[in-house]
């Protein structure tokens, strides 16, 4: 497939935009089939390879919220959602997401919906987002429905914030601790080597190891670097296979404290998704589905497939989770409720507020218990280099 850039005359009016097709017949076909009759139509460059990409600005969860919370405005004010697309557009702060939303814009011109405008971006709005304005087009409040998506992203994103922070600190206490190690070893430890020689004496054993691990650090440096991104490299490609990414899924739920963490995440992820899905019109089982793939964990998506199986055979929604492993009984109980009052949707948001503070705890409680440990860590370590240099010391001092 390739991307072709059209204009054309539709209504009087000069209409510009892009198109996916085989060849420039293809993309002759498709816009004839949409009504726009003797377009001019060019291949797109490819766009520069590597170095266009890099340059090329993501769009972010931020860019994504504004750019929803000043949509559902200028919708509410009553400006027609190509006018609307086209100032969002024009004056977007990413020229990425500028971009996607002056195609949006063009492919509405020639007699497309937003959704499925949208749906041809998945790279910026994904299934959630496409269904509920799917649903607010259809129900005629799209403006409340993109109130509602800004407020869901918005709190996903802080979800996402407070889980990186809980890794920050880990993960800079671990870089100390290798760089400080790494500059005894290539910097420090050959003094006392070059000392040590002379003496004649036999080196006692952690001293030996030390001078060992001071030899691979200079000499076979590439190998340890191999090592290493060996190891990501693998675990990449293991978590990109399907039985591995639910093996490694199911084994990160049941590591202590950091698999409670994310099983509180998981929680609040779901139960905020379907809530905002349902309140806005999606029906259940097209909600769950959305849920199912959107959930980030293999384990999460089983048991909201096999959910949305039981609820097509007559089954409530708390009946089926409650046989799940991953859900705790709470939830059930609060989703039973929900499911009895008519006020599912209600009952889900209740508990996504519970779990978002949960999370808030379950980071605290980590960051608190990681913090000595990491530290005590690095001074075993430190400790242990500093006692190994200075055994041989004490060794010849005894001797004298």
């Amino acid at each position: 497939m390739a991307t072709f850039t059209y204009k054309a005359k539709v209504k009087g009016k000069t209409v510009t935009g892009e198109v996916d097709a085989e060849d420039e017949k293809g993309a002759i076909a498709q816009l004839k089939s949409k009504n726009i009759k003797s377009p001019s139509v060019k291949k797109k460059p490819e766009g520069g390879g590597f170095w266009a990409n890099a340059n090329k600005k993501p769009v972010t969860g931020k860019d994504i919220v504004i750019f929803t919370r000043q949509f559902s405005t200028m919708v509410d004010a009553g400006l027609p959602l190509v006018q609307c697309l086209d100032i969002l557009g024009k004056q977007s702060d990413n020229p990425s997401l500028g971009g996607v939303v002056l195609k949006v814009k063009a492919n509405i011109e020639v007699g497309g919906n937003l959704s499925d405008s949208m749906r041809k971006h998945v790279e910026v709005f994904d299934a959630l987002f496409c269904n509920m304005v799917e649903a607010g087009e259809a129900g005629g409040i799209l403006d409340i429905i993109l109130r509602r998506l800004a407020d869901y992203i918005e709190k996903a994103e802080q979800l996402k914030k407070k889980v990186k922070a809980a890794m920050v600190y880990p993960g800079v206490i671990v870089t100390v601790a290798f760089g400080v190690v790494a500059f005894l070893m290539v910097f420090v430890i050959p003094t006392f080597a070059k000392m040590f020689e002379g003496g004649g004496a036999e080196l006692p054993v952690p001293t030996a190891i030390v001078m060992q691990l001071s030899d691979f650090f200079k000499t076979k440096w590439h190998i340890m670097f191999g090592g290493i991104f060996g190891f990501i490299f693998l675990a990449k490609k293991t978590y990109g296979t399907e039985r591995g990414r639910i093996e490694i899924d199911r084994f990160s739920l049941k590591v202590p404290v950091v698999g409670n963490l994310i099983r509180k995440v998981s929680v609040a992820k779901f139960t905020r998704t379907l809530g905002t899905l349902i309140s806005s019109g999606v029906p259940l089982i097209e909600a769950l589905d959305i849920c199912a793939r959107t959930s980030g964990n293999k384990i999460v998506e089983f048991a909201i497939f096999n959910t949305i199986e039981a609820i097509k055979e007559g089954e409530t929604v708390a009946a089926p989770l409650s046989r799940e492993t991953v859900f705790p009984a709470m939830v059930i109980q609060m989703i039973d409720v929900g499911e009895s009052a008519g006020s599912l949707d209600t009952m889900l948001e209740k508990i996504a507020d519970f779990y978002d503070e949960e999370v808030d705890t379950a980071v605290e409680a980590l960051t608190s218990l990681l913090e000595p440990m990491l530290m005590v860590f690095l001074g075993l370590i430190v400790g242990f280099i500093v006692v190994a240099m200075y055994l041989p010391i004490f060794k010849m001092g005894e001797t004298v």
